[in-house]
């Protein structure tokens, strides 16, 4: 049997020998669960996996053909750190098609995935020992970023109550002339919220008034919406200036490992990034930016089944949960996330085992049934576990009859 601190086996070897900063920076526990699930499996368990946000269909035919051709057209030298022009501009006529956003190249910049271009707009923002609001539940990154680059992370609390959003008058309470930065993303992992335009417009009013502080929108999640019209928070044209925009084809074009994120933002914020990429990883792969470059100009129906079949584990998942006593849940507008109540099962036990918090929850589920999931502790919210959907309806079903079964016996 597995227990919470092996997640972190190795964690204290040679710790005397490397940087506070790498000490002082957690493992991603996503990527933890991801690993002993994957132990788990070796040894024979038939595990359910939960705990990767990763979509579980093919990237489409006509992208994989357009990297083929890429490698045939001998696109394998270096690239622009910011990534070629023509899929610089294809971003921004993504941009202005799906978001009504107008950009030029020069303020785009394309990176290894949504996380490093992420980590850039901190790193090349915010100084040691500025604030950087982050409403909770938050990506799991976020607080590590921030930590990297030696700055405080300011918490609000976004209660399932209210859908895992938070008001302008809750951000508003927390700023202060050390602010810098806000950061959240819309569609939410891990909540599956998004903001409607109202809720953007009136946090872009009350922003108006702070013109220290930047915006950093993670919206890697757009294309898997269940509500219609994305929106984003840089279409006010008060603030504009100020947000950083982030998106990827990971998620909406089932590319992770293809590792292509980007930016768009103003050009002087656009430019000191290219000059920390420059420094760390430069381009990301040419092959995999021609791919992004198809992804881009798709037409929307080479991933609309992604997205119906997303929908439809939503609903089924829901259904489940809200079968299983003690359980809340809201209903997510997006992602492929439920991030579920589970704190009336704390401090209970089945005979052997005592459950205190998410974490030691999760821990127990797994060693109970072997369904693996995320403690909500990771993003901000002990009350709630993390639930990834990205998995075949048949696994679905027969996890959330597992954790049924995992959770009656605590008493």
């Amino acid at each position: 049997m597995y227990n919470i601190n092996q997640i972190s086996k190795e964690k204290a070897i040679m710790t005397n020998f490397l940087s506070d900063r790498i000490n002082n920076l957690a493992e991603s526990e996503t990527l933890a669960m991801a690993n002993l699930s994957r132990e788990l499996k070796a040894q024979g368990h038939d595990v359910i996996s939960l705990s990767l946000g990763e979509p579980d269909f093919n990237t489409p035919d006509i992208i994989k053909e357009a990297a083929k051709k890429a490698i045939d057209d001998n696109y394998t030298v270096y690239t622009p750190v910011s990534g070629y022009l023509d899929l610089r501009q294809a971003v921004c006529m993504k941009l202005k098609r799906d978001n009504n956003l107008d950009y030029e190249p020069s303020q785009i910049v394309v990176s290894n995935g949504a996380k490093q271009s992420i980590a850039n707009a901190v790193l090349a923002l915010v100084n040691p020992g500025q604030e950087v609001i982050i409403p909770a539940p938050y990506w799991v990154s976020y607080k590590e970023i921030i930590k990297l680059a030696e700055a405080k992370p300011v918490y609000i609390s976004a209660k399932i109550e209210n859908d895992f959003k938070v008001t302008p008058q809750q951000i508003e309470e927390v700023i202060t002339p050390n602010t810098k930065l806000i950061m959240f993303s819309s569609p939410c992992n891990p909540t599956g919220s998004a903001y409607n335009k109202l809720e953007l417009m009136a946090i872009a009013e009350m922003l108006e008034a702070y013109p220290h502080i930047f915006i950093i929108s993670d919206e890697v999640y757009e294309h898997i919406n269940f509500v219609g019209q994305h929106e984003s928070i840089a279409q006010f044209d008060n603030i504009k200036d100020r947000v950083i925009t982030i998106n990827g084809v990971s998620k909406g074009f089932a590319m992770t490992g293809w590792r292509i994120g980007y930016m768009a933002a103003h050009k002087d914020i656009a430019k000191a990034c290219d000059k920390l990429q420059g420094q760390i990883t430069s381009a990301p792969s040419s092959i995999a930016q021609r791919a992004a470059l198809q992804a881009l100009k798709c037409d929307k129906t080479n991933v609309k089944y992604m997205l119906e079949s997303f929908r439809k584990r939503r609903d089924l998942v829901l259904d489940l949960l809200n079968e299983i006593p003690n359980v809340k849940t809201n209903i997510p507008q997006g992602a492929f996330y439920v991030f579920f109540d589970v704190s009336y099962y704390y401090g209970k036990s089945d005979g052997t085992v005592k459950v205190n918090d998410g974490a030691e929850l999760c821990m127990y589920i797994l060693n109970k049934v072997f369904v693996a999931m995320v403690p909500g502790s990771a993003f901000g919210d002990d009350n709630c576990i993390r639930f990834s959907y990205a998995t075949s309806e048949d696994l679905l079903i027969e996890a959330v009859k597992r954790i049924k079964s995992a959770l009656s016996e605590l008493k």
